[in-house]
C-alpha cells in the first residue's frame, strides 16, 4: 500500500498490459460491463481498463478496482 501524493489517500499499484503502474483505490467495486459508458471505467485483475456502469442486477455483477486519478480531488496535478 502507498500514499497518493496529492491526496494522502491509500492507493495501490496494478500493472497495465502495456506494463505501466497504474495507482488504485484499495477497496474493489461492484460493475457492470457497458461498451458505451463514456467516463466510467474499473481496473480488472488483468491491468486493462473496462468501460462499466455502477449499478445492475446482482446476480451479473464483477468486482474491479477504480483508477485513482477517477476519484483523487487532486488529479489535475498529475495530468501531463
Amino acid at each position: 500500500m502507498a500514499k497518493c501524493k496529492g491526496c494522502g489517500r491509500d492507493i495501490f499499484w496494478i500493472r497495465t498490459p502495456a506494463g505501466k503502474a497504474m495507482p488504485c483505490d484499495p477497496v474493489p467495486v461492484k460493475y457492470w460491463p457497458e461498451e458505451k459508458a463514456p467516463g466510467k471505467v474499473v481496473l480488472i485483475n488483468t491491468g486493462e481498463l473496462v468501460s462499466c456502469k455502477f449499478e445492475g442486477p446482482e446476480v451479473t455483477a464483477r468486482m474491479g478496482c477504480t483508477p485513482h486519478w477517477a476519484t483523487c480531488p487532486e488529479a489535475a496535478k498529475f495530468k501531463k
